[in-house]
């Protein structure tokens, strides 16, 4: 796959997995990495901001969510928003750091948002959980071949 064409299949792989569809951008940064053609720096780089910016797209989510919380198709009725409100408050942003684990971390992202975490606390947790799981995908996937 040409360098540029193989950026962009990972940025936007990373970007929609980070977001509340399902995709496989671990799959995909396997691939290129096993197949030598970019640098493995460059390649966490861009799935880490792909999937950094896919979760600021959750969390803008939850921020615009709240204003429809009395309508009938909102997805989380009162007792659900308390029992996210009492959670989060017991955790914490600390619990961001989980946003890169599958099936919690993509609604830890919405709930963040719902629940007005600063954006600067926000992006530098998520981000070091995001970069983190890819540093250490490709550091294993390199220690293997």
């Amino acid at each position: 796959m040409p360098g540029f064409s193989a950026y962009t299949a990972l940025f936007l792989a990373a970007f929609v997995a980070a977001t509340l569809l399902p995709a496989q951008s671990e799959a995909v940064l396997v691939g290129l990495l096993l197949a030598g053609e970019q640098p493995a720096l460059a390649l966490v780089l861009v799935a880490g901001v792909g999937n950094v910016l896919g979760s600021l797209v959750n969390y803008a989510l939850g921020r615009v969510a709240l204003r429809f919380r009395d309508r009938r198709w909102f997805p989380a009725g009162p007792a659900a928003l308390e029992r996210a409100s009492r959670w989060y408050g017991r955790y914490g942003r600390w619990s961001l750091l989980l946003s890169w684990a599958p099936f919690i971390g993509d609604p830890l992202t919405v709930a963040a948002g719902v629940l007005r975490e600063p954006l600067w606390s926000f992006l530098l947790l998520v981000a070091l959980a995001k970069f983190g799981r890819y540093a250490a995908l490709a550091a294993v996937t390199l220690q293997l071949v």
